[in-house]
């Protein structure tokens, strides 16, 4: 997505018209129109104004990158960690239900076996988010 489509987006997402954004930003309303169509682009001063009003930093606003490989494998990966956390409340008290007694039957035997696969799934799972975020710079 290039800067005109990222403007657009983001003024149409909070409801602005481009009069209103025009008027925020001191300029006419056919300078947005020609900012949106990628016919020109703003002063620097502008675009500082346009990343501040919008929370975006100028890197996003100047920059037509597209997801890297990476950002979709650790988005990936941290959803299926949060798929496993919502689990591991249920793991808790089955863990307590099991341990209760002080004896572990074969029917619990093989519920801590799922137990502790899952658990090194868990495991597993954080190294692979770790070693994202390693080659990534982050960690």
């Amino acid at each position: 997505m290039g800067f005109s489509e990222k403007i657009y987006t983001l003024r149409t997402q909070t409801g602005m018209s481009q009069a209103a954004f025009a008027e925020k930003l001191q300029v006419s309303r056919q300078t947005v129109s020609k900012w949106e169509l990628g016919t020109s682009y703003p002063e620097i001063e502008k675009l500082l104004a346009i990343s501040s009003m919008f929370h975006v930093t100028t890197d996003y606003l100047l920059k037509d990158q597209s997801v890297s490989q990476e950002e979709v494998r650790m988005d990936r990966l941290v959803l299926r960690f949060l798929g496993y956390a919502q689990d591991m409340e249920g793991i808790s008290k089955d863990l307590v239900n099991i341990m209760r007694d002080g004896v572990i039957d074969e029917e619990e035997k093989i519920r801590m076996n799922d137990i502790v696969k899952t658990l090194n799934e868990v495991a597993h799972m954080i190294e692979e988010i770790k070693q994202a975020l390693r080659s990534s710079g982050i960690y």
